[in-house]
């Protein structure tokens, strides 16, 4: 096996490239460095990276002709692509970001996976294609159809191609569809960095939805071993359609509160948090929380870590990594 990760200077791509490092598997790292948050943190993590041995190319997948000339001379066997737009909320201000870089470079992806005879493409969703679904857990089967964001519009379509690929030519993909992954290394626009540095200065954190707010928070170390369980294990061809294509949730499968989460992190850090409640934002929902009994199934997943254990390691290197 050898594997290329895109995104390899992301939260979730770092951690997985050196995962497989660790196991022995040939990995090369390829990140467009986009300065939608602070470029520093990703430079950092192309240095851990670096440190173990893993390379990590400067590529914007989005050039069809880059994208297909890394796949086609790389001698990969498997792609992890975890490259991608993030951010439900700023996909409200800059939906072209969303659609170049998640959608033109995910077809990108696609193209040169096919003419490259890529044996399994595993590819990032997330939990927000369940959009205005009120039935909880969220379960692969439930309709995906009514996003209520621009990015969760992209992963969706995302999912549409893929499956396009699996039935046209073959391909197998799957996609893992996340829930609010967050540990060491995370993206300063997600909650834990954003509370985490407001707590400890002193200055209001905003809480939506007045608190009254559920999400599977997921432990980075779950998620790479749900990933990893995923890329040596391709779909079979569906009895119905034929095509080689699978969609898995990753999650802790538990929901947990926003206010239980930030007294957590309160404790962790010794502070009182001083919170400024608002309403419920565009674009985003009350809750999430995954059904994991397919993954489950499929390869024996079960996540380990919980909330205190994981935030204990995210106040740990954040406090090393922040002084």
């Amino acid at each position: 096996m050898k594997v290329l990760v895109t995104g390899a200077a992301g939260f979730i791509g770092m951690h997985l490239a050196l995962r497989l490092k660790r196991d022995g598997v040939g990995v090369i790292g390829a990140d467009n460095f986009d300065p939608y948050y602070d470029v520093a943190l990703k430079r950092a993590r192309a240095q851990e990276l670096a440190r173990a041995g893993v390379p990590c190319e400067t590529l914007d997948l989005a050039d069809t002709a880059a994208s297909a000339a890394l796949l086609r001379d790389g001698g990969f066997t498997h792609v992890a692509h975890l490259a991608a737009q993030p951010g439900v909320r700023y996909s409200l201000i800059n939906p072209a970001a969303y659609l170049r870089n998640n959608v033109d470079a995910f077809g990108a992806v696609l193209e040169g996976c096919r003419h490259a005879g890529i044996a399994h493409l595993v590819y990032a969703s997330s939990s927000s294609v369940y959009g205005a679904n009120h039935t909880l857990p969220f379960s692969e089967d439930q309709n995906v159809d009514h996003p209520v964001s621009l990015y969760a519009a992209t992963k969706k379509a995302d999912e549409l191609m893929a499956h396009s690929y699996s039935h046209l030519y073959a391909l197998p993909t799957t996609g893992l569809r996340f829930f609010t992954v967050y540990g060491p290394w995370g993206r300063p626009d997600m909650a834990p960095m954003i509370f985490a540095r407001a707590i400890l200065r002193g200055e209001p954190i905003k809480v939506f939805n007045h608190g009254d707010m559920q999400r599977d928070f997921t432990y980075i170390d779950d998620i790479v071993e749900g990933v990893v369980r995923v890329l040596s294990r391709p779909p079979q061809p569906s009895t119905t359609t034929g095509a080689t294509y699978a969609i898995y949730n990753i999650g802790n499968h538990r929901a947990v509160g926003l206010e239980a989460f930030i007294a957590e992190l309160e404790r962790l850090l010794g502070r009182t948090a001083v919170k400024q409640y608002l309403p419920l934002q565009p674009g985003d929902v009350t809750a999430t929380y995954a059904s994991i009994d397919r993954l489950a199934a499929a390869t024996g997943f079960a996540p380990t870590t919980s909330i205190a254990e994981g935030l204990a390691r995210f106040v740990a290197w954040y406090r090393d990594y922040y002084g």
